[in-house]
This record gives structure tokens, C-alpha cells and sequence, in this order.
């Protein structure tokens, strides 16, 4: 890529540990999902070449995906198609609903909701629920969460115990539940690169390419940490939270990378069909709420 903007996204990506193929998913449910689901190799191999993947990269990780029931794979001639089988669009769907949609406020409530798992029940199947669901584990049978935040169905059998505690009780508690200082220090690490795109970014954008290069880096590292938050109440989390500022930076640069990125690949994007369908309009509402 030859903008200066994408230098410190790169340099960010290139210092985590990432994998080729976790960002194949993160494109397809970001970009090709709403246009359908598939799309070409020759597609994917461009894209990602923007990434300095090389194409060998690329057909190895497609290849692996489409084992792992992640793609399905469809050749026409010469040419290879990858659609997002079931289970990878199952997966970012629930994903989608925390990195798109409204976040809802917890109410200041002070009331929390204990569940203690008994020894009869299946306890791995409820545990990894209630984690799915936001709860987090202050010992390993005792998970607690704001009192608004429904019991999964794995976790119906589990002792239900209501309990109210103040600020500093309901912090402490918090942070023996969940790692909040390492998903605050996630935060912080996308905002060193992202933070600083935001403010040199010019406001008419960058071109094509690179918007969709910045876009696809911007959310692929965005799902990474929002995905681990459990959105507690504030009173619940550390003083300087930086999760809000993480989603506002989010949420701006996506709005301005969107129009660029989408104009690409009309262009240049192609399914077994030829260019691929325009999105529909759920594309254009996601991090409404954030502008």
C-alpha cells in the first residue's frame, strides 16, 4: 500500500500475533456477507495483498478454512469462488450484533446477579454459555453479572441469587471476574494505531483499495478485544475506561472509510456471477448510533 496512513496499521498488525486465516473471516463477515457471501480468490488474493499477504498465503489459508467447514469452495473453470458456509456466518453474525449494533447501557444499578452452578448440572456447556453471554466467573462454580443480563438456557439449572453491593464492592467483584485491565490494555492498543489514523486522515479519505485494506484492519483488530468486554456499568469498571473512546474512533473511521471501500468493490469484486450484488441497507446503519 503506498499511503503513509496505513504504515502504523501495519506496523500494529505486524507486532500481534494474527493469522491469515482469522482475517479471511473478518472480511468476509465484514465486507462480503452483506453482498451476498461469496466471492473469488483472485478477489480475496488482492485484497489481502494489501496486507503484504502472498498469494501462496492466501490459498493456504482459504484451503484450510474451507477443511475446517468455515468456506465452502466452488470452482467454474479456472476459477475458485469461497462462500461463508454456515457455521462462519453463524459465528459472525452473534459477532456482528456487539461490533455494529447499539450498546446498551447498563443501568447504575446496584443489584447483581450470582448464579451458583450445581454439581449435577453440565458444567462446561453452561460455562461456556454464561462467558458467550457476558458473565464472568469470580470462582469457578460462581459467576455474577449486572442483574438485567439474562441466564442463557445451558445455565437455566444453575441457583439464581440476587445480591446488591456498592461501588468499590461491585469493582473488586468485577475484577475478579474478568480480566479488565487486559481488555483495557487491548483497548489502548488499538488505539495507538487507529487513534492516530483518525486524526491524519484527510476528510476526503483514502482511495479504494486503501480504504478497504484500512477498513478490514480496523475492524478485524476492533472485533479482537470488543469481543472479550462485557460491557459492565461504569460504576463496575476501572477508573479511564477507554472503551468508549476505542468505539467512538471505531465508529468515525468506518463511516469515513465505507463509502471508498464499498466503491471498490463494485468495481473490482466478482462472485460466480460476475460483480458482486450490492448490500443492502443494514450495511449503511451499522455504529449509527456512535455518529
Amino acid at each position: 500500500m503506498s499511503s503513509p496512513l496505513l504504515e502504523p496499521i501495519l506496523r500494529h498488525l505486524n507486532s500481534e500475533p494474527s493469522r491469515t486465516w482469522s482475517v479471511v473471516i473478518t472480511f468476509y463477515g465484514d465486507a462480503i456477507l452483506p453482498r451476498g457471501g461469496s466471492v473469488g480468490l483472485q478477489t480475496l488474493a488482492e485484497v489481502l495483498g494489501g496486507l503484504g499477504v502472498n498469494d501462496a498465503a492466501v490459498r493456504a489459508a482459504v484451503s484450510r478454512l474451507a477443511a475446517d467447514g468455515w468456506l465452502e469452495r466452488r470452482r467454474l473453470g479456472r476459477n475458485s469462488f469461497y462462500r461463508l458456509a454456515e457455521k462462519g456466518a453463524g459465528t459472525f453474525a452473534e459477532a456482528a450484533r456487539r461490533i455494529y449494533g447499539p450498546h446498551e447501557t447498563q443501568p447504575e444499578d446496584d443489584r447483581l446477579r450470582l448464579l451458583l452452578l450445581p454439581p449435577e448440572m453440565a458444567r462446561e456447556p453452561a460455562r461456556e454459555a454464561l462467558r458467550a453471554s457476558g458473565y464472568g466467573a469470580a470462582l469457578p462454580d460462581l459467576w455474577l453479572a449486572p442483574w438485567e443480563r439474562a441466564v442463557p438456557g445451558e445455565a437455566r439449572a444453575a441457583i439464581v441469587l440476587e445480591t446488591r453491593a456498592g461501588a468499590a464492592e461491585a469493582g473488586r467483584l468485577a475484577a475478579l471476574a474478568w480480566d479488565l485491565e487486559g481488555i483495557a490494555s487491548g483497548y489502548r492498543r488499538f488505539l495507538e494505531p487507529f487513534g492516530e489514523v483518525s486524526r491524519l486522515m484527510p476528510e476526503k479519505g483514502l482511495p479504494g483499495l486503501e480504504a478497504l485494506v484500512a477498513r478490514l484492519l480496523l475492524i478485524h483488530e476492533y472485533r479482537r478485544v470488543v469481543l472479550r468486554d462485557p460491557f459492565l456499568p461504569r460504576a463496575m469498571l476501572p477508573a479511564g475506561w477507554p472503551g468508549e473512546v476505542a468505539r467512538r474512533v471505531c465508529a468515525d473511521l468506518y463511516a469515513r472509510l465505507l463509502p471508498a471501500s464499498e466503491a471498490w468493490l463494485d468495481a473490482h469484486a466478482t462472485d460466480e456471477d460476475g460483480p458482486l450484488p450490492a448490500p443492502g441497507p443494514e450495511l449503511w446503519r451499522r455504529f449509527r448510533e456512535d455518529m
